[in-house]
């Protein structure tokens, strides 16, 4: 004879097997973050890293009800704060904020004293601008034809916020590469300077990263030759990029992301990412971000690991082909 209350004893089984499951899932699962979380910083107050790393902060601070404390420790393109990051606790509680000099550093540096994809894993993709090439205003030109077409009478260079940069390798791909002329590249020690040189007379163009230059441009302090994107920009629209500007189609940019030791749990770093994606689409971020000529990034962390994969193989090309090496 069947037992009416089978089905229920049954049922009342498999709940609490499901629940003990999800039970001993949770327990697995770190809580985070429960302590301060510290954003290192790998470049110097003001520069794109660190700006965009602030916005992030604040919001995810607000978001966790955690302190995100912002500590700059910039050096050696970024990789003294990769380094420290990478010895450090794998625990998510110290974050490196880095950007797309990350991707050139292995081409770039004989040693750089971590392995960029072994040591690190991409908790997430913050923002990312295009690069802008720009001329004095006594330079007598107008457009990135105008500008090859002088280099072949008149001897130039341009500068950038220093070897190795986006940029500065987005520049030389362009001038040494797609119009094949010889303008030899001027490092300076950051975007600021290298701006002011391009308004002093001292060199006759520069390729920064577009926030630094974009206030200068609406002012008619440089004069805008391209933008390194596919398109052109919302905030620079006149601009245009490098393929309408006569040579092949260029789309480099300079970016930001959070990294975190590869050991760190992946919950953790899920966890992360699912937080800065939520930060991103929060509208006064937006606006932040395009205020100063940045795009919100995002998408999943497998979805970041091959992006920067991607840009490592892209750089490490460009770097061979110019012969750059820093010991």
């Amino acid at each position: 004879m069947l037992n009416p209350m089978r089905p229920l004893a049954t049922a009342a089984t498999t709940l609490a097997a499901a629940l003990a499951m999800t039970i001993a899932a949770a327990a697995q699962t770190p809580a985070y973050p429960t302590q301060p979380v510290r954003f290192l910083i790998a470049f110097a107050p003001a520069g794109p890293a660190d700006i965009i790393g602030r916005i992030v902060g604040l919001k995810l601070q607000q978001l966790w009800g955690q302190s995100v404390v912002i500590e700059n420790r910039g050096g050696a393109g970024g990789n003294i704060a990769a380094v420290q990051v990478a010895r450090g606790q794998a625990d998510g509680y110290t974050v490196l904020v880095t950007t797309s000099a990350f991707a050139v550093n292995p081409s770039l540096y004989k040693n750089p004293g971590y392995a960029s994809e072994t040591d690190f894993k991409v908790a997430g993709l913050a923002a990312t601008t295009p690069n802008l090439l720009v001329a004095a205003p006594d330079l007598g030109v107008k457009t990135l034809k105008d500008a090859i077409a002088l280099s072949k009478t008149k001897s130039l260079a341009f500068g950038s916020a220093g070897t190795g940069t986006t940029p500065h390798l987005s520049g030389e791909r362009i001038f040494r590469f797609l119009a094949k002329v010889d303008i030899p590249h001027a490092p300076f020690t950051g975007a600021g300077p290298a701006l002011n040189a391009v308004m002093g007379g001292h060199v006759a163009l520069a390729s920064v990263a577009m926030p630094a230059a974009t206030e200068l441009v609406k002012s008619g302090k440089v004069v805008p030759l391209a933008v390194t994107s596919a398109k052109r920009v919302e905030s620079l629209p006149d601009v245009p990029t490098v393929a309408e500007a006569g040579l092949e189609e260029v789309d480099d940019a300079t970016w930001v992301a959070l990294f975190v030791p590869a050991k760190t749990p992946q919950a953790v770093i899920d966890k992360l990412n699912a937080d800065l994606n939520t930060v991103l689409k929060d509208p006064e971020v937006k606006q932040q971000f395009a205020r100063i000529g940045f795009s919100a990034l995002g998408g999943s962390q497998a979805e970041a690991e091959r992006f920067v994969k991607a840009e490592i193989a892209k750089w490490g090309d460009v770097v061979t082909r110019i012969g750059l090496k820093i010991d």
